[in-house]
């Protein structure tokens, strides 16, 4: 298998989209390692969905907890100790809430203003869901659901819809099938009919 040279991961720019969620996510109570998991494949997949790429290009493995990006956890140790993250838990309602803390502010010189708006927007727009909330969002997603566990999740999955053809949706498919058709019949069949 072939892979495209501009979808190969970029650890850089995912260590600083890592450091971009922990300092803007820092004031959130419910910001935990669960909620990290899931903000980075939310940045990487609506970035593909709406901006026609990701911003990292990380793959991400479906576990039964939601996705997860693969390499998150050594570059986490990489990051803690180059000194740029620190990593605590803290009691949170009788559970432990891992919590990653950013200690240097984020490198965005290779973000376009659209992925900043982007993961800020999602930021804004999940703040205060437990991991428990934004993991049940999570197993809403098609991608996930495709998957086995384990298994990577194509980015093009968030591209995929399940939803009922319109009857405007049918005449034109019948359409085409009639033009198909009409253009079959006029091709030579490659005998001497």
């Amino acid at each position: 298998m072939r892979i495209d040279p501009s979808r190969l991961p970029d650890d850089d720019k995912f260590r600083e989209l890592v450091l971009f969620i922990c300092q803007r996510s820092e004031g959130d109570p419910q910001f935990g390692a669960t909620k990290l998991n899931k903000l980075l494949f939310y940045s990487d997949f609506l970035a593909f969905r709406k901006l026609g790429k990701a911003i990292t290009w990380h793959r991400y493995q479906r576990l039964p907890q939601g996705p997860a990006p693969r390499a998150l956890l050594p570059l986490l140790a990489d990051m803690e100790a180059a000194g740029d993250i620190a990593r605590g838990e803290r009691n949170y309602f009788g559970r432990v809430q891992k919590r990653t803390f950013a200690l240097r502010d984020a490198r965005l010189e290779e973000f376009t203003a659209d992925e900043i708006a982007l993961v800020s927007e999602l930021i804004r727009d999940c703040w205060g869901k437990n991991a428990t909330e934004i993991s049940l969002m999570s197993h809403r997603f098609r991608g996930w659901k495709m998957a086995e566990d384990g298994e990577d999740i194509p980015y093009e999955t968030v591209l995929v819809q399940f939803q009922r053809p319109r009857d405007t949706d049918r005449a034109r498919g019948d359409a085409i099938a009639d033009e198909l058709l009409s253009l079959a019949k006029e091709c030579p069949l490659g005998d001497d009919r």
